[in-house]
C-alpha cells in the first residue's frame, strides 16, 4: 500500500469490491423482482421491513469500519500485536451483534411493522420476513466482519469471492424457495428471507476459511476471540459508532419516508422500495470504491505520505462521479424498463417514472460526498460523516419531504432528495477543507 502506483493500487483494492458490490446490488434487485411477482403487497412489505433490517446491517458494517481503520493503521505503523487483537476482538463483537438483533427480531418485528401499516396482508408478510432475516442473522454479522478483515489487509479478491458466493446462492435459491421449484415447498415471502440467510451463512463460512488460510497479516485464534480487549473495543467504536449512527440514520430516514408515502398509497411506498433497490446498483460500487480507498488512506496516513493521499482522493472522486453520472442518465432514459423488472402496475408507473427521474438528479453530488467522507473514516474523524448524514437525512430530507407532501402531490415529495444532497455537499466541502488543512497539509 505504500509503494504500488496509486491509481493501480486503488483499482486493485477497489475493483474486486466494486464487482462484489454490483453482484450484491444485483441480488438485492433480484430478491425484490421475485417478491414483486407474488404481489405488490409483498413488495410493500419488504420495503417496510427494510429499515430494521438495514439497522442490523448498519451495526455490523459500522463495527467493520472501525476494525478496518484500526487494523489498516496498525499495519501501516508496523504494530502487529495491535492488529491481531483488533481482528480477534472483531469476531467477538460480531457474535454480540448477532445475539442482540436476533432478540430484537423475534420480539419487536410485529410492533415495528404495525407502526407503519394496518393492512393485515402487508403486515403479515413484513413480520414473517423480518423474523427470519433477523432471527437467523448470524451469517450476515460474520460475513461482513470477515470480509472487512480481508479488505483491511488488501486481500480484496478473497473478500470478493466470499461475497460473490453468497450473492449467487441467494439468486439461485430465491425462485426455488419463493415459488416452490424442484420439489421445494413454496414459502412465498418467507422463501426470500430463507434464501437470503442461507446465502449469508455460506458466505460467512467461506470468509472464515479464507482468513484462516490466506490472511497471513493477522492471526485468529479461539482463545484470543474469547478474551476481548476492552481498549481495542474502545478504539474500534471510536471510529465505528459514528459510522453506525450514520448508517442507522438511513434506517430512520427510510422508516419516516415509508410513513410519509404510505399516506398517499401502498403503491407509493412500493415505488420507494423499488427506487432503493435500483439505486443500489450504482451506489454499491461507489461504496466498494470507498471500502478500497479507506485502507489506502489510513495506511498512508500512518506512513505520513501526503502525495499518495492526494492522488488517491483525486482519482477516486473522478471515478465515482463518472459512475454516478451514468446512473443518472440511465434513470432518465429508461425508467419504464426499470419498473418493468418489478411487474409494475399502471399506478406504479404513474408514480415511479417521475420518481426515478427526479431522485437520480442527486447521484453525481452524492458521489462527491461519499468519497470526501472516506477521508473522515480513514483519519478517525467519522464524527464529520455523522454530522453530514444527520443534516442531510433528518434535518433536511425528512422535513422537506413532509412539507412537499402537504401539497397533496406525491411527485413533489421526490424533490426532497436533490435538495438534501446539495446541503450535504456544502457541509462535506467545509469539513473536508478543515480536515485537510489540519492533518494532510502539515505532512
Amino acid at each position: 500500500m505504500g509503494i504500488m502506483p496509486v491509481k493501480k493500487l486503488i483499482v486493485t483494492m477497489s475493483l474486486p469490491m466494486m464487482i462484489s458490490m454490483l453482484v450484491q446490488a444485483l441480488y438485492n434487485i433480484v430478491d425484490s423482482i421475485f417478491v414483486a411477482r407474488l404481489s405488490e403487497d409483498a413488495l410493500t412489505a419488504v420495503t417496510l421491513a427494510f429499515p430494521l433490517q438495514n439497522l442490523m446491517i448498519a451495526v455490523a458494517s459500522g463495527t467493520g469500519v472501525g476494525v478496518n481503520a484500526l487494523l489498516s493503521k496498525s499495519l501501516g505503523e508496523k504494530r502487529f500485536d495491535r492488529s491481531d487483537k483488533a481482528a480477534n476482538t472483531a469476531i467477538f463483537l460480531s457474535f454480540c451483534n448477532f445475539a442482540i438483533f436476533a432478540l430484537i427480531g423475534m420480539t419487536l418485528s410485529a410492533a415495528f411493522i404495525h407502526s407503519q401499516t394496518q393492512d393485515a396482508v402487508v403486515a403479515g408478510y413484513g413480520i414473517t420476513y423480518l423474523r427470519i432475516v433477523m432471527g437467523l442473522s448470524l451469517g450476515i454479522s460474520f460475513q461482513i466482519m470477515l470480509e472487512r478483515l480481508l479488505q483491511s489487509t488488501g486481500r480484496t479478491v478473497y473478500s470478493m469471492a466470499s461475497q460473490l458466493t453468497g450473492a449467487i446462492i441467494n439468486i439461485i435459491l430465491d425462485p426455488i424457495m419463493i415459488f416452490g421449484l424442484f420439489g421445494c415447498p413454496a414459502f412465498g415471502v418467507a422463501g426470500a428471507a430463507y434464501a437470503t440467510v442461507i446465502g449469508q451463512t455460506i458466505a460467512a463460512t467461506i470468509g472464515l476459511i479464507l482468513n484462516l488460510r490466506y490472511n497471513a497479516d493477522i492471526r485468529i485464534s479461539m482463545s484470543s476471540i474469547l478474551q476481548p480487549n476492552a481498549k481495542i473495543i474502545g478504539r474500534i467504536y471510536q471510529v465505528g459508532v459514528p459510522s453506525i449512527l450514520m448508517m442507522a440514520i438511513g434506517s430512520l430516514m427510510t422508516y419516516m419516508m415509508n410513513r410519509i408515502l404510505i399516506g398517499f398509497s401502498n403503491t407509493a411506498t412500493a415505488v420507494f422500495g423499488v427506487y432503493f433497490k435500483l439505486q443500489s446498483f450504482f451506489f454499491m460500487p461507489i461504496f466498494g470504491l470507498n471500502n478500497g480507498l479507506i485502507p489506502v488512506l489510513a495506511y498512508n496516513y500512518g506512513a505520513r505520505n501526503k502525495s499518495r493521499i492526494d492522488e488517491a482522493l483525486k482519482f477516486s472522486v473522478a471515478l465515482a462521479v463518472c459512475i454516478m453520472a451514468l446512473g443518472t442518465i440511465i434513470f432518465h432514459v429508461m425508467p419504464n424498463r426499470l419498473l418493468d423488472l418489478f411487474n409494475a402496475s399502471d399506478d406504479m408507473r404513474v408514480i415511479g417514472v417521475p420518481a426515478l427521474r427526479i431522485i437520480s438528479l442527486h447521484f453525481p453530488i452524492a458521489a462527491l460526498c461519499i468519497v470526501m467522507g472516506s477521508i473522515f473514516q480513514a483519519f478517525s474523524r467519522s464524527i464529520y460523516s455523522l454530522v453530514i448524514s444527520v443534516t442531510r437525512q433528518l434535518l433536511v430530507l425528512i422535513p422537506a419531504a413532509w412539507l412537499l407532501a402537504r401539497t397533496g402531490v406525491v411527485t413533489n415529495v421526490w424533490f426532497a432528495f436533490p435538495i438534501a444532497e446539495v446541503s450535504s455537499l456544502i457541509i462535506s466541502v467545509i469539513c473536508f477543507r478543515r480536515l485537510y488543512g489540519e492533518v494532510v497539509k502539515p505532512m
